[in-house]
Order: C-alpha cells, then sequence, then structure tokens
C-alpha cells in the first residue's frame, strides 16, 4: 500500500502536475466508461464541521476522495480545509494507495479552471477579476496567470488583513494587483473567478461585458450560489459533470431550465475530445461550473504517485 503524507504531497504538486491531471480527469468524466456517484455531504455534532464524501472510477483508477473542512483549526495552527484520496486496488479491491492531499485539493480545483478558461476565455486576456480572498483565490491567480497573458487582477472581498495579504501575494508575482469594488471589477474583467461560500449572486448580469469568461467555484453544495440567473441566458454555458453540477454545483438553480432544454450546458471534455466548440466568437459570454468531481482527485493522486516515484 502506497501512503503519501500532507507534507510529501505538497512539496510534490506543481500548477503543471495539477494542469495534466485534471484535463486528464475532465476528459475522462465525459467519457461513457467513467462513473462519478453522487456526493456525501455531512457534519458533525458541532454543525461548523462538515466534511464530503466524493467518489467515483474510470478504466484507470477507483476511490474516494473525503474532504473536510473544520472551522476551529486556525486556533490550533492547522488550515480549516483537509483532504485525504484513497485509492482502490483495480483487480482486488485492496486498499493502493492513501494520499493527504490539503494543499493538493486547491490545486487540483484551480487546474480543472484553468483547463476550461484555456478553451474558453479569451486568448488576449489580461484582467482578472477574482471574488474572495482565501487560500483558494490566490492559487486560481496563479492558475490562469500559466496559460493567459493575465496582466492586472482584481480582488473583491471585505476590507479584511487576509485580503490585503493576497494583493501583496499577486504583487510579489509581478502581475499588478489591487482591491476593488465588484462593479469595477467585472465592468473591466476579461475573466471573473468566484471562490466565495456565497448563497447569494455576487454581482449584477449587466456589467458582464462581451467575451467575458466565468468560472464559478465555490458553489459546492446545496443553496450555494455566487451567479446571477439573468446571466445564463446571454452565455453560452459549460461544466465539470452535469449530474453534479445541478445538484450541489452552480446548475442547481438552472435545472427545470436545464431538463427542459432551456438551456444547454457542455461538459468541458467533449471541448478538450473535439465533440463540441470551446469559444467560437470574441463577443460570446462563456460560464464554467467548477462543482469538484471525484474523478480530479483520483487523477491527482495518480500523477503524485508517479511524481513521488520519478524523485527517488
Amino acid at each position: 500500500m502506497i501512503y503519501i503524507s500532507e507534507e510529501e504531497s505538497a512539496a510534490l504538486v506543481t500548477h503543471e502536475l495539477a494542469f495534466e491531471a485534471a484535463r486528464e480527469a475532465l476528459v475522462a468524466a465525459a467519457s461513457p466508461q467513467s462513473l462519478v456517484f453522487p456526493a456525501v455531504l455531512g457534519r458533525t455534532q458541532e454543525a461548523t464541521n462538515t466534511f464530503s464524501i466524493k467518489s467515483g472510477s474510470s478504466g484507470d483508477l477507483t476511490g474516494v476522495k473525503i474532504g473536510s473542512f473544520w472551522s476551529g483549526n486556525p486556533a490550533r495552527g492547522l488550515p480549516r480545509h483537509n483532504s485525504t484520496i484513497v485509492l482502490l486496488d483495480q483487480h482486488t479491491g485492496r486498499l493502493g494507495a492513501v494520499i493527504e492531499a490539503g494543499k493538493v485539493n486547491a490545486y487540483r480545483t484551480a487546474a480543472a479552471d484553468a483547463v476550461a478558461a484555456d478553451l474558453l476565455a479569451s486568448k488576449q486576456a489580461k484582467v482578472l477579476a477574482i471574488f474572495g480572498a482565501g487560500n483558494q483565490a490566490g492559487l486560481e491567480v496563479m492558475a490562469l496567470a500559466r496559460i493567459r497573458p493575465i496582466e492586472t487582477v482584481l480582488v473583491v472581498a471585505r476590507p479584511s488583513p487576509r485580503r490585503d495579504a493576497l494583493v501583496d501575494q499577486i504583487g510579489e508575482r509581478g502581475l499588478e494587483a489591487r482591491a476593488a469594488l465588484p462593479e469595477e471589477a467585472v465592468r473591466a474583467a476579461d475573466i471573473v473567478v468566484t471562490a466565495t461560500p456565497s448563497r447569494e449572486p455576487l454581482f449584477d448580469a449587466a456589467w458582464v461585458g462581451p467575451g467575458t469568461h466565468i468560472v464559478s467555484m465555490g458553489s459546492d453544495a446545496p443553496g450555494k450560489r455566487e451567479l446571477p440567473s439573468e446571466l445564463f441566458p446571454r452565455a453560452r454555458l459549460f461544466c465539470d459533470l452535469l449530474s453534479q453540477s445541478v445538484q450541489i454545483g452552480e446548475f442547481q438553480h438552472l435545472r427545470d431550465e436545464i431538463e427542459a432544454g432551456v438551456l444547454a450546458v457542455t461538459p468541458i471534455g467533449d471541448v478538450i475530445e473535439k465533440r463540441a466548440p470551446g469559444r467560437r466568437f470574441d463577443n460570446e459570454i462563456t460560464v464554467f461550473d467548477s462543482s469538484g468531481i471525484s474523478l480530479q482527485d483520483l487523477y491527482m493522486a495518480d500523477a503524485l504517485i508517479r511524481a513521488k516515484a520519478s524523485h527517488r
């Protein structure tokens, strides 16, 4: 049985590794040979301590990811978010690998958003608006700056030391960064990323200009919502996995329209495999719902195992 600790996985993970693993996972998600099962969302007696179990299988990999959010951890000097990936042996069903993947989980999410943006965002995208100032926000910026010529990052978050630290962190990476109000940021942006726990839209659809690419990655549980419903009829819609997106992702709020055929949603794996077009016109608005699927975790685990073997 292979074991990779949190310290090991954090040292092994890179944006390059995560991008390739996420791309493989999104292709697998759009394949009829793969299975992704409904996410299980739970909590402890302390209602602010929550966890999720995501499971799936492809032709190559089978396993589960357990993600947890323990609200009191910062007082213990620990991150709120933790993640553990368990791979099963494809032939016997026995335990194949256990990978602690707290830091890796954030890389994996940012990588999936970068894979989608590489197909959907304008090639000349220079201005990125990021809603949220947590750890995920910084990784989203770096992942997107790898695949587009981002020059300016507008951070939309409540005034706080954490927001100021994120602005400084982005500036240290050579990008111009500053705090901005929602309307200013959305009107100026070529790419908008929402990385929040919001339960109501973060901006007005009228602020979104032609050619903008929008990523919702904070909506990952029932009731969460980041985008205005008026945006969707104006945009082309994409997701990591439709069955999960309409259950716990941003498109849970569009389920009736999608099931009725009023709105169409394309799995990004179909775009990668050229079964469907990505961005077609310069003025097209595109939306990617990044609900975070188990296959991303399984392919990240596999990539980390190979990276560990190559470092021996």
